[in-house]
């Protein structure tokens, strides 16, 4: 079963002759082949999304907000289909994956409300007979590359508000778990999105660049590792394009000595070790603050970490996550936590020889728990994306908010506490992008945004919310003046200007 692309409202087989394999992570056997788009085939893509776009730009808004709801309606329906394919090629839970698709509907939900959020502004008399108007008019046709780890939520954030904007789209999703964004390609049309306006072009870095480069494309988004983000915004912006790039995190977490024990525990598990912590919002880091507040948390913390169960999906829905994506990330993940032992780190849970019977060659990486991690070590500074909780103890508050504030990446923090006014001075002062008070992963909901600071982030503009429609759309803004007196007839001399 080849994967190829989806192009004017149908399914296409590739022409590179390229393809790439989609791997089964638990098994770490070749599912099926998808297909590697050529620069011809990504831009032949782009030029019949360009086709297609006017139409759609100019269909009122309140029209493509319908569409919007149609797609929210088969999203439920196939929500059990679409969890069992991501399933499938990532390797996540099958209630993760329904979350994975859920978080995108939500997004898709918000963008029902496209004529609200498309209103201008509008000034009588701003001089003489003169008024002043702005209209919100999308840029056309826009890119959007999204990884592996969300391939339902990720897409759905970017494509939904872009085509709410009237802008049509080409979506270059990751070649590791691809039919998730074929199938949501087929639910657009099906919703009555016109065929040309959403395409999906399966590819690698040929295909990253021709988007890059197309002068057709007004808009690129991003969300990926911070190396390839700066490179993505770097030849987005030299190319004139706007850009919005998401990289990687390196998200805290705070633990008072006030805090709830049992509940901070089993938030770092949740948030930690949840879809084998490959999350941009995974907590990585966990920070308590005073020796006592470590040593308890510890002693809640590992008992818990030891019980995590880890096996593929088809095990049920009481499995705790699954494998990780590849064996190249496999492979990373243990060099790490190799590397935490080299330096001097404490390994409290260690599962390095972890093996699952009838599942050897899978992607599966046991969890790890660290104590005694210093902030010179390359666990804490590099982003793990793997099933890996740091615990790096700080002396005073002070010293833990210097560490979250410190660090290069400003995706998402969180602290937990009881005392309101250490919460609020917390989230006042940090710099970072999302914060959560007693909530590990603070993803905002749809209506609000979602993005980080600092090294997480390239770009002026998050994603979904109201700053969505800011990126996907441009202001235009018109100064009319209807002079007055010519129903009256002609003047023949120059009148005195009185105002």
């Amino acid at each position: 079963m080849d994967i190829g692309h989806f192009i004017n409202g149908k399914v296409v087989k590739g022409t590179s002759g390229q393809q790439g394999d989609v791997m089964n992570p638990a098994t770490g056997e070749v599912q099926y082949k998808v297909d590697l788009a050529s620069a011809a085939e990504m831009n032949a893509a782009i030029e019949a999304a360009a086709a297609a776009q006017p139409a759609w730009g100019a269909k009122n808004p309140q029209v493509r907000g319908r569409v919007m709801m149609a797609m929210v309606g088969l999203l439920n329906r196939d929500m059990d289909k679409l969890a069992e394919a991501l399933s499938r090629e990532h390797g996540k839970t099958i209630p993760d994956a329904r979350g994975d698709v859920q978080r995108g509907l939500e997004v898709v939900e918000y963008c029902i409300g496209a004529a609200e959020l498309l209103k201008g502004e509008y000034t009588v008399g701003a001089g003489t007979g003169i008024d002043m108007y702005s209209m919100r008019q999308p840029l056309g046709v826009v890119g959007s590359i999204m990884p592996f780890n969300f391939p339902a939520m990720m897409p759905l954030w970017h494509i939904a508000p872009a085509l709410a904007c009237g802008n049509s789209v080409v979506l270059k999703p990751s070649e590791r778990d691809p039919s998730v964004p074929m199938m949501l390609a087929e639910l657009f049309v099906e919703a009555g999105l016109p065929e040309g306006v959403f395409q999906v072009v399966n590819g690698k870095n040929e295909a990253v660049d021709a988007l890059l480069d197309n002068d057709i494309v007004q808009g690129i988004s991003f969300v990926g590792s911070t190396p390839v983000a700066k490179y993505i915004y770097s030849r987005a912006t030299a190319n004139g394009k706007r850009a919005q790039c998401f990289g990687g995190a390196k998200n805290h977490m705070v633990i008072m000595p006030d805090a709830d024990m049992d509940q901070a525990a089993d938030a770092i598990v949740g948030a930690g070790f949840g879809a084998a912590g490959e999350r941009c919002m995974a907590i990585s880091v966990a920070v308590p603050v005073g020796e006592g507040t470590a040593d308890r948390l510890l002693e809640k913390l590992v008992p818990r970490v030891e019980k995590l169960r880890v096996a593929p999906y088809t095990d049920g829905d009481d499995v705790d996550y699954g494998p990780v994506v590849s064996a190249e990330a496999k492979e990373r993940i243990l060099g790490l936590i190799q590397s935490g032992v080299d330096q001097g780190a404490t390994l409290v849970v260690d599962n390095r020889d972890f093996k699952l019977q009838g599942y050897e060659n899978g992607f599966f990486v046991g969890p790890h728990l660290f104590d005694n991690v210093t902030t010179d070590m390359d666990i804490y500074k590099t982003e793990i994306f793997g099933p890996v909780v740091c615990t790096v103890r700080a002396e005073t508050y002070d010293d833990a908010l210097k560490m979250v504030m410190d660090h290069e990446y400003g995706n998402g923090t969180a602290i937990f506490t009881r005392d309101g006014d250490t919460a609020r001075d917390f989230t006042s002062r940090v710099n970072i992008g999302m914060v959560g008070v007693n909530v590990p992963v603070p993803v905002p909901l749809a209506y609000h945004t979602f993005g980080g600071w600092k090294k997480s982030m390239f770009g002026d503009l998050n994603q979904h919310g109201p700053d969505s429609f800011k990126f996907y759309s441009r202001t235009k803004t018109v100064t009319s003046r209807w002079p007055s007196g010519i129903k009256e007839g002609g003047e023949f001399h120059f009148k005195a200007i009185d105002d």
